[in-house]
């Protein structure tokens, strides 16, 4: 019997995806094998293109832009979406660094010989054929076509609406450099339109084409790839960050970290949303890092006891504590010490970033041992939350799963394991 949903699905946009998944998986065959020189040459010459079409991409993304302004898009949304020459050089610099990564592709994660002399090796092989939606950040077309490329899986993009000329423009670097070191196109693809019945398609009738689907984009887009998907998703729902300042805190030091934890990039998953701040430290600490944030054009939404410190203050409501932002605002909270916050990032948290700044090693490891997030961080900004921070050369995403990565997901994450056994004749008893 047919399946209605995939008969709903207009016949040319059903053959143009399965076009995709064919192109894909013949590509992927041949990437699992492909020297790393092969690999790494791809990657440089699409750097080399990121530079030498610089101004068609940014023409491209000035389309983007222009439309995103007249559908209303403003804020954190259209941050995440412009490029300069900046950010088109950090594309390319990012390719690079992929490029001298150690290709994790067949190396020998551990061996053993058994008793009956058989030789058992686990070996480091590609996921396979990835999908990754993301939205309104162009950048992640170049990131996840290097990290994609570089760990031996092709992979099919499906970029935002919002995003199309600029991901167009850079995918078209991606591909001259697959041509440049005689790779087939079909190993980073594009998936051809903006119609919403694509990305149905693509996570419920893809599965022989598809091994694992990533997304990257607000709570709406990963709460409907998870849903959906009829693959294992790599991928995190919310950012919720924390930054815990302790009694042993160093005021300047909790004042540098907390202003960019927050105020940075308000809009990347990172960015600290909740500011807990020990009791013990309160007199001294509580008003020169509300003000801070204050001064800088942050909203803040506090306790009774952050109010009290300045009248700029709002009032914080319980949903307050769980919102992940994206935006210039953080909910403050007194808290009585290193175990009541880490109770309250149990409770409020989405299993993301936190940071703790002290002094105190004792406290600070106790915080970095019992806090259950991906990324826990001493003395030092949630920002910082990023695969090529981590020197990853970049990241495809954070995933705040046990299973299958934990943290910034680079090449080693999008890579799987295999046995492979080396015998002289043994048969079992």
């Amino acid at each position: 019997m047919s399946d209605p949903a995939v008969a709903a699905v207009p016949a040319r946009l059903s053959d143009d995806m399965q076009a995709l998944g064919r192109a894909a998986v013949a590509a992927a065959a041949r990437l699992a094998h492909a020297a790393t020189e092969e690999k790494n040459l791809a990657l440089t010459e699409a750097a080399r293109e990121l530079r030498v079409r610089e101004a068609r991409i940014l023409a491209a993304n000035a389309e983007d832009m222009a439309a995103a302004r007249a559908a209303g898009v403003h804020g954190a949304l259209l941050d995440r979406l412009a490029l300069d020459a900046t950010r088109v050089e950090a594309m390319a610099h990012g390719l690079e660094e992929i490029a001298e990564l150690a290709d994790p592709i067949g190396t020998v994660l551990a061996r053993w010989t058994r008793p009956n002399g058989l030789v058992i090796e686990r070996v480091r092989v590609p996921l396979g054929v990835l999908a990754i939606i993301y939205e309104s950040r162009p950048n992640v077309t170049a990131d996840a076509g290097g990290l994609a490329l570089k760990s031996g899986n092709a992979v099919i993009l499906r970029g935002g609406s919002e995003s199309e000329r600029s991901s167009r423009a850079i995918h078209e670097c991606l591909v001259a450099g697959l041509a440049a070191a005689g790779l087939p196109p079909g190993a980073i693809q594009l998936v051809p339109t903006q119609d919403r019945a694509a990305v149905g398609y693509l996570l419920a009738h893809m599965t022989e084409y598809i091994d694992v689907v990533v997304p990257r984009g607000g709570k709406s887009l990963i709460e409907r790839v998870q849903r959906e998907a009829r693959v294992p998703v790599i991928g995190h729902l919310e950012g919720n960050c924390h930054v815990y300042v302790d009694a042993h805190a160093d005021l300047e030091m909790a004042k540098r970290i907390v202003l960019n934890a927050k105020m940075r990039r308000t809009g990347i998953c990172g960015a600290a949303e909740t500011l807990l701040v020990d009791r013990a430290a309160a007199a001294t600490h509580l008003a020169p890092l509300v003000k801070m944030l204050l001064d800088a054009h942050c909203e803040v939404r506090g306790d009774n006891a952050t109010r009290a410190v300045d009248s700029r203050v709002r009032n914080a409501i319980d949903k307050d504590w769980s919102t992940e932002y994206l935006d210039a605002i953080i909910a403050v909270r007194v808290v009585d010490g290193v175990d009541e916050a880490i109770t309250h990032i149990g409770r409020y948290g989405s299993a993301h970033t936190e940071a703790i700044v002290t002094e105190d090693a004792a406290t600070a490891e106790k915080f970095l041992q019992e806090v259950d997030s991906a990324i826990v961080l001493h003395n030092a900004s949630t920002q910082f939350a990023d695969g090529g921070e981590f020197g990853m050369g970049a990241e495809i995403g954070i995933s705040t799963d046990k299973f299958h990565a934990r943290g910034p997901v680079g090449v080693e994450q999008l890579t799987s394991y295999k046995y492979v056994v080396r015998g002289s004749g043994q048969i079992r008893p």
